[in-house]
């Protein structure tokens, strides 16, 4: 295998440079000061005549037409994918990367995908190297004891991934070849007593060009077409005074600043020397062949030669920067996370990914300390328009969070200046996420006779600025008395020391009363295109950190609007990360669900279908239905279900096996203690699905809905209430901006009250409501219409067994299930109506339809009715005969008369003429007559009986109020 690294080491037909391929550069540094003095000038001269020679050369080659933005042969861009060093922690993570690259570079129908990696280095390795330069100016045989575990660790890997020899032995001697410099580097340290920081950044540059070359030998041992570059080669920066390798996870680059036309032209070159050397330039993509190169992160040179890096955790940064070289279609950031989350879940866990955020947003967070994407990281991107991809690469099935398109400039919100209360958005929360930077220090400036001082602060920030202290944070009192910034913690001696030397004469003089240094802070901040143009998020954001008692330091918010940060005291800042969740709780694509009545028909179907939408729901509509409790209540005496319920904290149930998590649960059903978790849920899309009949139950609505929890009643019991209690219920909605949804209790999944709604506030004037809307009725009268041999207990058992009954098939037979419907569609359609006020036809003796069945569950209960309904046979069946006789069908109608404020159901012989007359078995049907629907009724007409389409009901009635929750009736 070919290296291209520092060295420009090629095959056969290439010339290695003595002393120059070891990664060093050209020695441009005080710790090559004993190492490579000897050999300096030759290298150096040596190498400015190759690479004259290289560029000659590689400038023909592209001239022949190579463009590494438009690989020849494929009909997609470049796609970019960055690991991190916890994805590549040990061999089976190497493995898994690239399996994922190889799978990724097959494309997605369309042709193969050219393909480049930046890798960082192995999982701690960093730190290693670190440690190896730290121990260096204490005790060198530690030193040298800490490099020879960092290599074997590197070489453990690079022998555990099965590559042959002749792919391992020559990148196992560049690592020790590699140590060996290591080496020569720091055993100077000693003499200086100081580590100058551009041998940091050399020595720890190494771990991204070991873990390169480790993942190019997987790749090449799988047979792909591949190779690996050393960044260093490619990367030119500006020069400029190096600052280290800066914090680990800092809001910083520590200003780096690539040279684009120099980067750009070696880059290029590259693709038309060494891509078209490997046979890049003439892979067959339509056949699924594709280039995978692996690049190294973090590392760059500066324009001089001098090795530096992009700071800590910048390797984000080299992958959007050989992004935009390569002009690439998307650039994929892999984690151990799921995407952006809304906080990080360590400290919040309540947090949870976000689906999408602009570049902008995205900058924002990852400034103010969101780790899991570098600040700097978003720049190059925007200039191409780039989609970033942040996705999970022990998840890679889960989209992530995709990071695209640019924020309203200032001057296009001003254009159109609006002002609303983001409390007044039902069901929208301002910002997206919510983050942190610890290890901050206050530094602060006052004094009475700084007012109306001239250029004090531009005294004050050309002081930082000299000195190359990173200011994250400033504010000014209005009176001009004091100027406070927020610095890493790490440079607040630096910063104390810079502006105590600019104001030297005035300290002196005691002009200014003091110069001070806070340290043990954290910034705290809210960050979010919503906030724009939105009141009352700062009011948000401030009230519950006081809820909190957490003390504010330090108040700012950016002109953009778009972030709003504070300054803490560190210790405070996990709570105050917490507190600030809750009060806005980021859970707009969240539903916290409680199901009570698991064990009912319904509410077993419902988790049944909520489980298998579970991924596209997230996937295709940012939703997701987190059922975090569930209960059985015992409600009815004929049915033996034990008392019992479960409750998750911070976390849902699996859907899968929430059933047997309920049987298991020996805590018996207490409502007060289930409203207790309800309410002390932070999640403010909360839902309680009722699927039971309990007044129990019922009696808890008011109380859920005054605390903003919504409520889903499938059951039509909702119609046996009195009409005071109804609209007491409606009332306790409205007034507290929650939604009581009963949609399904009607027709199952058809919109029936969504429609009447609409008629109504359309300004329709409905005179009549008919139809049937019992799937019992519907089946029984259409099967004997069908059969003129299948009794009438024989058809109501078939639709028992079908699940189109009640449990108990009585209320059906009545008519009650009928009477309650009708109950709620005439309050719905402005009656004030009781059930009494149904005049109702009921197939049932008194004597049985109030008959006690003791002792039966509710199987038992049902077999004995469908005995005792024998009886009925006869009339039925000569009723379906008649009607057939006269050119009729038999079906269970109701009505409502608007005009008359009555209402009616019971059976009826309809004609042909009539929409009743070809009404399916497992159909409902309603008609609306209206003042606008004159030449014929509106008709709603579909399937409606059965469980599953009782329970896609209660589903639809969740997504709505997951779109949009409102209690507007």
């Amino acid at each position: 295998p070919r290296r291209l690294g520092l060295g420009l080491v090629a095959e056969k037909k290439s010339r290695q440079l003595p002393g120059f391929g070891n990664g060093l550069g050209n020695g441009n540094h005080p710790g090559l000061v004993r190492a490579a003095s000897a050999k300096r000038d030759a290298v150096v001269a040596a190498a400015a005549t190759m690479v004259g020679e290289e560029r000659g050369e590689q400038g023909e080659q592209a001239a022949e037409g190579a463009d590494v933005s438009k690989p020849k042969g494929s009909a997609q861009g470049w796609e970019v994918h960055k690991f991190g060093g916890a994805s590549l922690a040990n061999a089976e993570l190497y493995r898994t990367v690239g399996d994922l690259l190889i799978a990724e570079s097959a494309g997605r129908g369309e042709g193969a995908i050219p393909t480049m990696a930046i890798v960082s280095a192995m999982g701690g390795m960093t730190d290693l190297l670190i440690k190896v330069v730290d121990a260096a100016l204490v005790d060198f045989e530690q030193a040298n004891k800490d490099l020879k575990d960092a290599v074997d660790r590197q070489i453990s890997i690079l022998t555990d991934l099965g590559a042959p020899e002749e792919i391992t032995a020559p990148i196992e001697e560049r690592i020790r070849n590699d140590a060996k410099d290591i080496l020569s580097v720091v055993q100077s340290l000693r003499m200086i007593n100081t580590v100058p920081p551009v041998t940091m950044e050399v020595v720890t540059g190494f771990g991204e060009i070991w873990s390169a070359q480790t993942l190019f030998a997987y790749l090449a041992t799988q047979g792909r077409a591949c190779e690996w570059i050393d960044a260093r080669e490619i990367l030119v920066v500006k020069d400029g005074a190096s600052s280290g390798l800066g914090e680990k996870g800092a809001a910083s680059t520590g200003g780096v600043v690539p040279l684009w036309a120099e980067t750009s032209t070696r880059m290029s070159n590259w693709w038309s020397s060494v891509g078209k050397e490997r046979g890049f330039h003439d892979l067959n993509y339509s056949a699924g062949d594709a280039p995978i190169v692996v690049v190294t992160g973090f590392v760059a040179r500066t324009s001089s030669g001098v090795p530096t890096t992009l700071k800590r955790s910048g390797s984000d940064y080299s992958a959007t920067i050989f992004a935009k070289l390569t002009g690439a279609s998307r650039v994929t950031m892999w984690k151990n996370t799921d995407g952006v989350y809304t906080a990080d879940p360590r400290r919040v866990p309540e947090a949870f990914p976000m689906a999408s955020l602009t570049y902008d947003e995205a900058m924002e967070l990852a400034y103010f300390g969101a780790q899991v994407l570098h600040p700097s990281a978003m720049v190059p991107c925007i200039d191409g328009n780039i989609p970033v991809y942040v996705r999970n690469i022990f998840n890679p099935s889960f989209e992530g969070t995709v990071i695209r398109g640019r924020s309203a400039t200032l001057e296009e919100v001003n254009a159109d200046f609006r002002v609303r209360n983001w409390r007044s958005k039902k069901g929208e929360v301002p910002i997206k996420g919510i983050t942190s930077v610890d290890q901050a220090a206050l530094l602060t400036l006052e004094g009475a006779s700084l007012i109306g001082g001239p250029n004090v602060a531009e005294r004050f920030m050309g002081a930082m600025a000299d000195k190359g202290i990173n200011v994250l944070i400033i504010t000014q009192a209005s009176s001009e008395s004091s100027i406070t910034v927020c610095v890493p913690e790490g440079e607040g001696e630096r910063a104390l020391a810079a502006l105590q030397d600019a104001f030297e004469l005035e300290l002196a003089r005691s002009t200014i009363n003091s110069v001070s240094l806070l340290k043990g802070m954290s910034i705290v901040a809210i960050v979010g295109e919503g906030m724009v143009s939105t009141s009352g998020v700062s009011s948000t954001f401030m009230q519950a950190l006081a809820r909190a008692n957490v003390n504010i330091r330090l108040i700012a918010q950016g002109s953009s609007e778009r972030q709003v940060a504070v300054v803490v005291d560190g210790k405070d800042t996990s709570r105050a990360l917490r507190a600030v969740h809750m009060a806005f709780t980021l859970s707009e694509t969240a539903t916290s669900v409680a199901v009570l009545g698991l064990s009912d028909r319904i509410g077993t179907e419902l988790v049944k279908q909520l489980a298998a939408q579970e991924k596209s729901l997230v996937g295709d509509l940012g939703v997701e239905m987190r059922v975090t409790m569930a209960a059985d209540v015992d409600c009815s005496k004929r049915r033996e279900i034990p008392s019992k319920m479960v409750v998750s904290e911070n976390k849902k149930f699996d859907l899968a096996s929430l059933a047997k998590t309920l049987a298991d649960s020996e805590t018996k059903c207490d409502l007060e203690a289930l409203t207790q978790a309800l309410e002390n849920d932070v999640n403010p899309h909360r839902v309680v699905v009722d699927c039971t009949k309990s007044e129990a139950v019922a009696g808890y609505y008011e109380r859920w809905l005054q605390a903003g929890i919504n409520i889903i009643s499938p059951k039509a019991f909702v119609g046996e209430w009195s009409l005071d209690k109804y609209e007491a219920v409606r009332k306790a909605a409205k007034d507290n901006s929650a939604s009581w949804q009963f949609e399904s209790s009607v027709g199952g999944a058809l919109p029936l009250l969504t429609t009447l709604r609409d008629l109504k506030e359309t300004g329709h004037s409905i005179h009549l409501i008919e139809g049937c809307v019992s799937g019992t009725f519907a089946y029984v009268l259409k099967a004997m219409e069908l059969d003129p041999n299948l009794k009438f207990s024989e058809a109501v058992a078939q639709a028992v067994d079908q699940d189109f009954s009640e449990s108990d098939c009585r209320d059906d037979l009545t008519g009650l299930d009928t009477a309650r419907k009708a109950t709620v569609l005439g309050r719905r359609a402005g009656l004030q109506m009781e059930l009494a006020d149904v005049k109702v036809e009921s197939l049932l003796s008194e004597e049985l339809a109030s008959k006690t069945y003791a002792g039966l569950n509710i199987e038992e209960l049902q077999a004995e009715v469908l005995k005792d309904i024998v009886a009925l046979d006869k009339v039925m069946g000569e009723r379906v005969d008649e009607a057939r006789a006269a050119g009729k069908v038999l079906r269970y109608k109701f009505s409502i008369d608007l005009a008359k404020g009555s209402a009616e159901c019971g059976i009826v012989a309809v004609d042909d003429k009539d929409p009743l007359f070809r009404l399916k078995r497992n159909e409902n049907i309603l008609a609306f007559h209206t003042d606008r629907y004159t030449n014929a009724p509106l008709i709603i007409k579909g399937a409606a009986a059965g469980v599953e389409l009782a329970a896609s009901g209660v589903f639809a009635d969740l997504l709505r109020l997951a779109r949009a929750y409102s209690a507007s009736d």
